[in-house]
Formats: C-alpha cells, sequence, structure tokens
C-alpha cells in the first residue's frame, strides 16, 4: 500500500507494477535505426515515382543530349568533367530521389525509386519486414522503397525491368558521375558498332 500527497491509500499489485515496466520496457521501431535520418516527409520521391512514366521520357531526351556532347567531354576530358557534372547531378538527383551518388545509377530500372535509401541498401528487390502499410521495417515513417519501386514501374515504357537482377554495388565508382559513366559507355558502343559495320 502507498499514501499519495493528498492522504489517499492506494494499493500497488504486482500486476500495475509489471504494466508500469512493460510501458517503460516497450519496443519503438522509430528509436533503432542506426541510419535514422532527420524527421521528413518524403514528398519529392514520392512525386518522382508517381511521375515515373514523365521522368523516364525527359532521361530519354537528356541522355541523348549527353551523348551528342560526347565530342566536348572528350575535348575537356572526362576527368575534367566530372567535377561540375557530379555537383549538378548531387544536386539534381537528390531533390528529386534522395540520391546516394553510389554511382551506379539503376532508377530506370526501379520506378524512379532509389534502392539506395534502403537502410540496408538491398538492390534486388524488398527484405521480409516490410509493414502491412508499406513502410519500411527499420524506418516506420519511411514508405519501402521496392514498395514505390514497383509502384513507379508499373507506370513506366519499360515495367519488366524491375525484374532484372542487380549487380551488387562497386564501391569504387561511390562519389562519381554515372551520367558521365553511362555517357562515356554508350560512345564506345557506337564506336565499335560503327568499326564492326565499316
Amino acid at each position: 500500500m502507498t499514501t499519495d500527497s493528498t492522504g489517499k491509500t492506494t494499493t500497488v499489485t504486482q500486476a500495475t507494477l509489471v504494466k508500469k515496466a512493460r510501458e517503460a520496457l516497450a519496443y519503438r521501431p522509430a528509436d533503432v535505426s542506426p541510419q535514422r535520418r532527420v524527421q521528413r516527409r518524403y514528398t519529392m520521391r514520392r512525386w518522382s515515382v508517381r511521375h515515373a512514366r514523365l521522368l523516364e521520357w525527359v532521361y530519354a531526351r537528356f541522355s541523348s543530349l549527353f551523348l551528342a556532347l560526347h565530342p566536348f567531354w572528350s575535348a575537356v576530358g572526362y576527368a575534367r568533367a566530372e567535377k561540375p557534372v557530379k555537383f549538378v547531378e548531387r544536386h539534381v538527383k537528390g531533390l528529386m530521389f534522395d540520391c546516394r551518388m553510389c554511382g551506379q545509377c539503376i532508377l530506370s530500372s526501379t520506378g524512379m525509386s532509389c534502392p539506395m535509401n534502403c537502410p540496408k541498401q538491398l538492390r534486388n528487390g524488398p527484405c521480409g519486414g516490410v509493414r502491412a502499410n508499406g513502410n519500411c521495417e527499420v524506418e516506420p515513417d519511411m514508405p519501402c522503397v521496392w514498395v514505390k519501386a514497383w509502384e513507379g514501374a508499373q507506370a513506366m515504357r519499360n515495367r519488366q525491368a524491375i525484374l532484372d537482377v542487380q549487380k551488387p554495388v562497386d564501391q569504387s565508382l561511390r562519389e562519381s558521375s554515372a551520367w558521365l559513366r553511362v555517357t562515356a559507355q554508350a560512345a564506345r558502343e557506337r564506336e565499335n558498332v560503327r568499326s564492326n559495320t565499316a
């Protein structure tokens, strides 16, 4: 029995003590993420997924323009162009997709949802812990990257690309421009085709 400040006597049972201890020790998943980011909305990520078809169209034109500029990139030097292009790429893709600059962008295969935003950084589909509301098991306030990827992929022209198995991330390419790397690779392939047909 205990007496409070008003002089009223109350009985404390074992069940009351257990209940208080349970509340104090209750599992709160929002507090456990080792990569927990500052609380924020995922408005731009959601917008990008909803407009995946439009962004696919824009990127196709953009990549054609970058490839047309191959002579310029070659004259300047891809290594010298890396820093300014990477600066622009980081800010544009950071705003639109919360880009992590892995250097191996697969947004066109994942419905404009970047898999590097997954706390587990899974590149080939979701883990087994997606919540019933479609949110991440590690960061409960964040929509699962792969649930959004599937939604975005269904709107895209090449919707089957999400089923392709992705290679593990090559850490040596981290913090490099995916735009320039893809452009240089496309230019090499185009030159190979021309030399083979000549």
